[in-house]
């Protein structure tokens, strides 16, 4: 059931790439919710997703740009304003790839040129929207921007390779960057920590169905939906959290918190 707690509020949305995004549902929770946004993403991705659709449906207009480009982001931000006829209120950092992980080198095989391609994507690149959005006074006092993440920030899981790191770098920007943001502007700078969610960029890392039952198994409250993300997010581009920022917020069902559970023990005894 919508309040309209984004009524007149304007952003972009980036990463939208089919129904299973994370990004998708908040693109249909925040026009439900009566916020005005554009949709982006990188060509290559717009032409391996349905993005069209979901523009259709939000009556948004697409800017295709790739975020690791600070001409494509500045010509995102301004046709953006002149798009929805003011200042931005939200922005949503959707983004993440490697080519190590895509292309299945392991950790100790490297490609670093392709090390790299991953930091700037997945990292590097939430430096440069925040960088362009300061630079053309592109956010309203107490506008949230947001990044997804996940815990394999801070701990190790394998299979995740290389984004480990760019998911780090894009955590300490966003206390670096929250910290001018908010002093200079009051625009909150945070990251969201979600639990393994069935996305297309997702299910493509190697053992991920047997992760996602263990987390699920070790977060009391189970694994944190897309949905559940989505209405996360939509609260965080609210006027209720307008004091919270420079944090990495942990929306995992407890997984984060947990030591062990039963459930793992009765697992592991079987």
């Amino acid at each position: 059931m919508a309040n309209n707690i984004l009524k007149g509020k304007r952003g972009i949305i980036f990463g939208a790439l089919d129904e299973n995004s994370i990004a998708w549902k908040v693109a249909l929770k925040a026009k439900e919710e009566g916020a005005t946004f554009t949709l982006t993403n990188a060509p290559i991705a717009m032409r391996m997703g349905e993005i069209k659709k979901l523009a259709t449906t939000c009556n948004a207009e697409i800017i295709p740009a790739d975020a690791t480009s600070i001409e494509d982001l500045e010509n995102l931000f301004t046709q953006s304003q002149e798009i929805l006829g003011g200042k931005l209120d939200f922005v949503l950092h959707s983004i993440g790839m490697s080519p190590n992980v895509r292309k299945g080198r392991s950790y100790g095989d490297l490609n670093y040129e392709w090390f790299l391609k991953t930091l700037d994507v997945s990292g590097i690149s939430f430096h440069k929207v925040l960088q362009t959005a300061e630079k053309l006074d592109a956010i309203n006092e107490w506008g949230s921007i947001l990044a997804l993440s996940y815990i394999a920030a801070q701990r190790t899981f394998p299979d995740y390779s290389d984004m480990a790191q760019a998911k780090a770098v894009l955590e300490s920007i966003a206390r670096s960057y929250g910290y001018r943001f908010g002093k200079s502007k009051k625009v909150r700078v945070n990251t969201i920590s979600q639990s393994p969610t069935k996305t297309t960029a997702g299910t493509g890392v190697t053992g991920f169905d047997a992760f996602f039952e263990y987390a699920d198994k070790m977060s009391p409250l189970g694994n944190a939906s897309a949905d559940d993300c989505a209405n996360y997010i939509i609260m965080l581009f609210s006027d209720y959290t307008r004091l919270v920022t420079m944090q990495n917020l942990m929306h995992d069902g407890g997984f984060s918190s947990t030591g062990i559970t039963e459930d793992i023990v009765e697992m592991i005894s079987k």
